[in-house]
C-alpha cells in the first residue's frame, strides 16, 4: 500500500473512532443522569395522547391541577428529561402548550415556530426528542386564525425573513383548494396534515412509528374555547 493511501485510511479510521468515542461519551453521560434520576415508567403513545386530552379538558373547564411545577419537580428533571409528548406548534403567544394541556416542567418537548412548519431544524429537534429522549407522542398543532396561514392564503407580501414561513405553508394550500367553508380555517387543517407528511419522511421517526414506540397526530387549537381537536 502506498504511503498516501495508508495515511488516508488512517485519517478515516481516526475520524470514525472520534465519532464513536463522542457517541459513547454522550451515552455515558445520559446513563449517569438516568442513574441519578431514574426515568418514570414510560407511557404508551395512546396513554400519552390521553394524558394531553385530559389536561386540555381541565384547562377548558378552568380546573387546572398545575402538575409538575414544584421545587421537587425542578430537582427531578434538573439532570435528565423524559417528556411524554413532543409538540410542534405555532409560535403564537396565545398557544402555550404547557398551559393549554395543563402540564408542567419536563412533560412536553416544545418546538415552536410560526405556522408550525417542519423546517430541517424543527425536524432535527423532534428527532432528538423522540429517538434520544424517548418521547412516545408527536403532535403537530395548528390553531384558529393563524396569522402565518392567513398570510399564505391571502398571498401577502411580507418583509425580511417573515416571508419564509409563508413559503413553507404554500404547498399545503393545494389540499384546501376548492373546499367549502372558510379558506383560512381549511388551510390551517391542511397545513397540519402537510407538515405531518413532511415529518413522516424522516427515517428516524418512521422507524419509531413502525416499531410502535411513536404515534404522530394532528391537532387544532380553538382560540375562543381553548379546546384542542384531534385531526388526521
Amino acid at each position: 500500500m502506498e504511503r498516501r493511501e495508508f495515511l488516508k485510511l488512517g485519517m478515516t479510521g481516526a475520524f470514525a473512532m472520534a465519532v464513536t468515542a463522542s457517541e459513547l461519551l454522550w451515552r455515558v453521560e445520559q446513563a449517569k443522569a438516568d442513574e441519578m434520576h431514574p426515568a418514570p415508567t414510560p407511557l404508551s403513545p395512546d396513554a400519552a395522547l390521553q394524558k394531553l386530552i385530559e389536561g386540555n379538558q381541565r384547562f377548558i373547564d378552568h380546573q387546572p391541577k398545575y402538575p409538575d411545577q414544584s421545587a421537587l419537580r425542578l430537582q427531578e428533571v434538573a439532570q435528565a428529561q423524559h417528556p411524554f409528548a413532543t409538540i410542534l406548534s405555532c409560535a403564537d403567544s396565545r398557544v402555550p402548550a404547557e398551559i393549554i394541556f395543563d402540564q408542567g416542567i419536563g412533560d412536553i418537548f416544545d418546538v415552536r415556530i410560526a405556522g408550525n412548519i417542519a423546517t430541517h431544524e424543527a425536524i432535527g429537534s423532534i428527532e432528538y426528542a423522540v429517538v434520544l429522549l424517548g418521547s412516545p407522542l408527536l403532535m403537530v398543532m395548528g390553531h384558529e386564525r393563524c396569522g402565518a396561514v392567513t398570510a399564505a392564503v391571502q398571498k401577502e407580501s411580507l418583509p425580511g425573513d417573515i416571508s419564509t414561513f409563508v413559503k413553507a405553508i404554500k404547498p399545503a394550500l393545494k389540499k384546501a383548494k376548492n373546499q367549502p367553508g372558510d379558506a383560512v380555517e381549511n388551510a390551517v387543517v391542511a397545513n397540519v396534515q402537510y407538515q405531518i407528511e413532511r415529518l413522516k419522511r424522516s427515517q428516524l421517526l418512521t422507524k419509531q412509528v413502525e416499531s410502535g414506540k411513536l404515534k404522530i397526530v394532528g391537532g387544532r387549537y380553538d382560540l375562543d374555547t381553548g379546546k384542542v381537536t384531534i385531526i388526521t
